[in-house]
């Protein structure tokens, strides 16, 4: 099954969710007016959406997430590679790259995470 679609003003929803979940949807309600601005009705209707397309639960005003923030992390950018770069990773990285510097923790930890990923290749 495919991680559900998840927009830019859900995902900050979603972010104050995961922080504090399972959650009261009034608990929601409050932290929503004040870390995004939003009026009660907003945010009802955002746990109503996701509930919707399967993103969260919403049992007896209890609101817990179906999806993990690494789950929409993962779908949004492979729904970027697909779109932008025609599913190609590398496209993607040479873009990503070019004209930011990396600091060699970070050139380490991307290694790492390649030859990991080549290891469960060979494992698998």
């Amino acid at each position: 099954m495919s991680t559900p679609k998840v927009f830019e003003s859900e995902y900050r929803f979603c972010l104050i969710l995961w922080e504090h979940e399972p959650a009261r949807s009034s608990e929601l309600v409050a932290l929503c007016r004040e870390k995004l601005g939003w009026k009660p009705t907003t945010t009802y209707t955002v746990i109503k959406r996701l509930a919707e397309r399967g993103v969260l639960v919403n049992e007896n005003s209890v609101v817990r997430s179906l999806v993990s923030r690494d789950e929409v992390r993962s779908a949004e950018a492979g729904e970027l590679v697909e779109k932008r770069f025609g599913g190609s990773l590398p496209a993607f990285i040479s873009a990503f790259t070019r004209g930011k510097k990396l600091s060699g923790a970070e050139l380490d930890e991307v290694q790492r995470m390649l030859d990991d990923y080549r290891r469960r290749l060979d494992d698998g």
